[in-house]
């Protein structure tokens, strides 16, 4: 008798599931802290989210801003004396 897979045996099907990806310890140190200081609750969260901004960027696609767009143009703004 085969068994045929479900979305939960075939993990890759699955959206439960994850892969492990293996970071240099110097790379993962480096975004570990930049995590933390970003505010996000895990480095998972930070990871899932560079990376989807740099594969919508790849893309062709745009992301939408993020705190930190949005604050490098702001102190642009005030440089330029549009914001004071």
């Amino acid at each position: 008798m085969s068994r045929r897979a479900t979305p939960v045996q075939d993990r890759d099907m699955s959206i439960f599931s994850r892969k492990k990806i293996t970071l240099p310890p110097e790379l993962r140190e480096r975004a570990t802290l930049a995590a933390r200081k970003a505010g996000y609750a895990s480095l998972e969260e930070f990871v899932s989210h560079v990376l989807e901004r740099e594969i919508t960027r790849i893309e062709g696609g745009e992301s939408p801003p993020d705190d930190q767009d949005l604050q490098a143009v702001t102190r642009r703004l005030e440089g330029l004396g549009y914001l004071g």
